[in-house]
């Protein structure tokens, strides 16, 4: 693998680290929050959820940008979303200055799912497009990890701890945006959408740097004549297009019908109904942050390797096994087993949903509506995100913990069905050709 390529690819992945640290980073500063400003259960939870109504906006209209001024203009103005947010939350006097700017971090986490996983995808060669695309995703969770790491370690700095932890965010997000500054642009959209051949055939080079000048001259060709083709074609919402954004709908929705927002976000109460106490309990949801690190690094090392549908194969057996145990295990009472059978789904969910969305949301759409295909996803990602996590706690309530499981479950037979029948293998595929493949 060219080392300027993997740089390129480290450094766009970043946004996933600082999307992956600002979610989880509340979680150490929101009962004192609640406390310092006297809020309500209500106005505490617009406080909490404020960075999610921010990503489900910027995941909306992250599209734009991206195709306006380009990925790295777009990558770099994600770090300065970052870096606002940080500071905004770290020094916030009052609630509302709060929300404000946790919803200014959630912009730049939603328009980060559609930039960086495309940037990357356009920038990679066919064969290692799969693990350096899936970086996002191991980034993001491993900016989970760093965030309960920061939290723990800043927790004992006095009364002010909380906006420290919120704040330290700021360093990373800095750190980010002065290496953005030195990425290439994609020559995709040099070529589809700036019209600057040179400038895409110098990107090019870099890419390919053993290719021959007819070989790249030919490459460009190749994009230049698809995203013709595209524009001529028009809009995004037509019926040549309407594969693509039913794959890109459908692994979105499948994702988050797994049920793996509600376990990551409620792990604590999950194992609390198993009968463990609040201690063990809140040690057993630090054990899946980790398993899901591991496991989310394995499934990058197999993408490339065994393919994205094979992953997603692999994925939905085990949400089926893992969630379907879960559920038998509440219904008859055998709670011991239910500790295991999360950590089975966490590993199913890294090696196979969690390591493909990103990638194959950015492979399927030909490059004049790649952005906006990116942007579906997200879009569709976030918003049932927000509806599980929103409605997890009343489905709890109303239905036996194994009933809600049970659902899980049944959502993961319909997904390995949707798998065998609908999805295509992109492995090692060009993206010219997946486009021509899917409409383009």
């Amino acid at each position: 693998m060219p080392i300027n390529i993997a740089l390129w690819a480290v450094t766009s992945a970043l946004a996933g680290f600082l999307f992956g640290f600002d979610t989880v980073v509340i979680s150490g500063a929101e009962q004192k929050i609640q406390t310092l400003w006297g809020l309500s259960s209500g106005m505490h939870g617009v406080a909490m959820a404020a960075a999610l109504y921010g990503t489900v906006v910027g995941s909306l209209v992250g599209g734009w940008p991206t195709d306006r001024f380009g990925r790295k203009a777009t990558l770099f103005w994600i770090g300065v979303l970052y870096v606002i947010s940080a500071l905004g939350c770290g020094f916030a006097p009052e609630v509302w200055s709060f929300v404000a700017a946790r919803f200014i971090g959630g912009l730049g986490i939603g328009i980060s799912t559609v930039v960086a996983p495309l940037y990357i995808s356009e920038i990679s060669p066919p064969e290692y497009r799969g693990r350096l695309a899936g970086m996002f995703q191991f980034n993001i969770v491993f900016g989970i990890v760093i965030a309960f790491l920061s939290n723990f370690l800043l927790k004992d700095l006095g009364e002010n701890a909380w906006r420290w932890m919120l704040g330290v965010a700021a360093f990373p997000s800095v750190v980010y945006m002065i290496l953005s500054m030195f990425l290439p642009e994609s020559p995709r959209w040099l070529l589809s959408r700036k019209g600057d051949r040179e400038g895409g055939i110098r990107v090019l080079r870099l890419i390919s740097p053993k290719a021959t000048e007819t070989e790249l001259m030919a490459q460009a060709d190749e994009i230049s004549n698809q995203s013709g083709n595209q524009r001529k074609a028009g809009r995004f919402w037509t019926a040549e297009l309407r594969r693509p954004i039913l794959l890109a709908f459908l692994i979105a929705f499948f994702n988050q019908l797994s049920g793996i927002n509600a376990i990551l976000y409620f792990a604590p109460r999950i194992f609390e109904m198993t009968g463990l106490g609040a201690k063990a309990a809140l040690l057993q949801s630090v054990g899946i942050g980790i398993t899901n690190l591991i496991f989310t690094f394995v499934g990058l090392w197999l993408i490339d390797r065994l393919g994205r549908r094979t992953l997603l194969y692999i994925g939905s057996v085990g949400y089926i096994a893992s969630l379907g145990l879960t559920s038998w295990a509440f219904f008859t009472g055998h709670f011991q087993i239910v500790p295991v059978c999360i950590f089975a789904f966490i590993a199913a969910h890294a090696i196979g949903q969690g390591a493909v969305i990103w990638v194959f949301i950015a492979e399927i759409f030909p490059n004049s509506h790649r952005a906006e295909g990116q942007a579906l996803g997200s879009f569709t990602h976030w918003v049932f995100a927000a509806l599980l996590t929103t409605f997890f706690p009343r489905m709890v309530e109303a239905f036996p913990p194994g009933a809600v499981f049970l659902f899980f479950c049944s959502m993961m037979v319909l997904q390995l069905v949707w798998v065998r029948v609908m999805v295509p293998e992109t492995k090692g595929v060009p993206l010219e050709k997946i486009g021509q493949a899917m409409g383009g």
